[in-house]
């Protein structure tokens, strides 16, 4: 099944501002689909509670991004990226 993965605002606004590509995001939502789907992928994912209930957290060294999966229509959506102290903040 193909996936499509689509930013936010602020998810593009974070790569840019840190001249990061957007690669670097796709590759994370991509190793966490494959997790999901039961493959062994080296990604730390966790689920989130409270304001974020329904989201989960990919965590790569100190970078920080938020996405929701929809399984049914195989959509992902990042909605933040940013470094491990900022990335839970409205």
């Amino acid at each position: 099944m193909r996936w499509i993965i689509d930013f936010t605002r602020d998810a593009e606004k974070f790569l840019d501002r840190n001249h990061m590509e957007r690669e670097r995001g796709l590759d994370l939502a991509g190793l966490a689909i494959k997790k999901f789907s039961g493959e062994t992928a080296n990604v730390n994912i966790k689920k989130l509670k409270g304001v974020w209930h329904g989201f989960y957290r990919i965590r790569r060294g100190d970078l920080r991004i938020i996405a929701s999966f929809d399984f049914e229509h195989a959509h992902a959506l990042i909605e933040q990226i940013d470094r491990r102290g900022n990335a839970y903040k409205e």
